[in-house]
């Protein structure tokens, strides 16, 4: 695992201050300035040697708008359809509101497309504050939904075993990151 293309760009990748908040502006986690094929290869041919270990599941589940390009090659490459749990309300019979608390924003998130008894597994892009994880797995649980693993590309957080241990699901990310001193450090 040397995720050379993903390492490099998180060393150049420029950080801003949204209030209190760091804010790590990468290629994978807002598409800013652009996701190369590399990048996008690297981090999701990774996420895929995890997700096999799963064994079988229905669906990839994905959070609008970053974990869609992730998604989006892991459903070609592993030929699993995938659904996004979108940020747009569309009123449709079993349609979910989720409440979304993160580290800079709160909003509503809205689930169509899954039902008791689904298996499935989620993808995103960064886990920070974990609240956008937590308030989904939340209702995944209410829903019945079997969530076999959680995969993250990159976590910022410290929050990955507490939010395992409370929903009992693994959940795995490609690479771990700190922030020092304006920094990026990358975490073995």
């Amino acid at each position: 695992m040397s995720l050379e293309h993903l390492k490099k760009s998180l060393y150049e990748a420029p950080i801003v201050k949204k209030g209190d908040y760091d804010y790590v502006i990468h290629p994978i986690t807002d598409g800013v300035p652009y996701i190369t094929p590399e990048l996008l290869k690297e981090v999701s041919d990774e996420m895929k040697k995890h997700i096999k270990k799963c064994g079988k599941f229905d669906r990839i589940v994905t959070m609008e708008a970053m974990g869609i390009p992730l998604a989006s090659a892991l459903s070609l490459d592993m030929g699993i359809p995938f659904t996004i749990i979108r940020k747009r309300e569309y009123g449709l019979p079993g349609e979910v509101s989720v409440k979304q608390v993160t580290g800079y924003s709160k909003s509503k998130l809205y689930i169509n497309g899954l039902q008791k008894g689904d298996t499935i597994v989620i993808v995103d892009d960064v886990l920070s504050t974990g609240g956008t994880l937590r308030s989904v797995l939340s209702v995944f649980k209410k829903m019945s939904v079997n969530v076999k693993g959680v995969f993250i590309a990159i976590n910022k957080g410290s929050h990955i075993q507490e939010i395992s241990k409370e929903f009992n699901v693994p959940i795995t990310s490609i690479i771990d990151i700190d922030l020092v001193n304006g920094e990026v450090v990358i975490e073995s």
